[in-house]
């Protein structure tokens, strides 16, 4: 049976959204995703339609063959170079930022809101981190991290891998409970705080503070609450001193595979894998326990 993001399909759901996807007007894919949100009655806990899982589902049941969807009118951004013309990004001063966290005042973290920020964040992971710009998938929250100093770096969070050994032996899910519960676990795509920027326990304090606020933003943009948040570091790289003192839990490594390797030839680096329970219940939301 298709699946549209673990929601099981009926033959009758298939045709109402082979149904959207004929009368969509204008003819393209977020045009679709709403009509296919209205059509199966696919909203979140606040009534309003689930847009961006049901993009992510229609390309699947697209790769799938199980139907046509139009050519994406911007393209996907995949393999684009990012365009940083014009773009302000700070320069490194003629002397680093030292001290402790408790030096700095108004330490916190800015929401990626509007298309400047938004720029903005883009060109710090490209110029500074070391994996580079690709576009978060899915549900995401995007933070700049500043205090009265100035700006401090960035931290972005993304849709949760779709398996992982570690993880999902940890958690206790089976396949089925996991494409069910999947969308209440965010992933911490990317953390950066700029060289410049020395300052002991700082890192630790973002990951506290971002913890707090994505509890919050999370339901109010996606109406969905958040159980768990995970992170890969990759290994021997880095050994996720910050993410240990604040109080993530190492749950062990990936198999070194990327998620297209059906043969299992890949030979990707390895990564530890992280995760932090963002309430008590975490497991119940996640389809596991009471």
């Amino acid at each position: 049976m298709a699946k549209l993001c673990g929601r099981a399909l009926s033959a009758g759901d298939l045709e109402r959204i082979r149904q959207a996807v004929r009368e969509a007007d204008p003819p393209q894919r977020a045009e679709i995703a709403r009509r296919v949100c209205a059509a199966l009655d696919w909203v979140d806990v606040q009534g309003r339609p689930k847009l961006m899982s049901a993009r992510v589902g229609l390309l699947r049941l697209h790769r799938a063959g199980l139907i046509e969807l139009p050519a994406p009118r911007n393209g996907n951004g995949n393999g684009r170079v990012l365009r940083t013309e014009g773009l302000a990004l700070p320069e490194p001063p003629a002397q680093p930022l030292i001290g402790t966290v408790g030096d700095l005042r108004g330490l916190h973290l800015e929401a990626v809101a509007d298309k400047s920020a938004s720029r903005l964040w883009n060109g710090l992971i490209a110029r500074w981190h070391y994996l580079g710009y690709q576009p978060l998938p899915g549900a995401q929250l995007r933070y700049l991290i500043r205090c009265e100093a100035g700006l401090l770096g960035a931290i972005g969070f993304g849709a949760a891998a779709w398996k992982v050994a570690a993880r999902d032996a940890w958690i206790g899910w089976d396949h089925p409970t996991r494409e069910a519960h999947l969308g209440r676990v965010l992933n911490n795509a990317r953390f950066l705080i700029l060289p410049w920027v020395q300052v002991k326990n700082l890192a630790s304090r973002v990951l506290a503070l971002a913890a707090a606020r994505v509890v919050v933003d999370f339901p109010a943009r996606y109406g969905e609450p958040l159980a768990l948040l995970e992170t890969f570091v990759e290994a021997p790289r880095y050994r996720g001193t910050c993410y240990r003192a604040a109080n993530w839990r190492y749950l062990g490594e990936t198999r070194g595979r990327g998620k297209l390797d059906r043969h299992r030839r890949a030979a990707l680096p390895r990564k530890a894998v992280f995760v932090l329970p963002l309430r008590e219940d975490f497991r119940r939301l996640l389809g596991v326990g009471r």
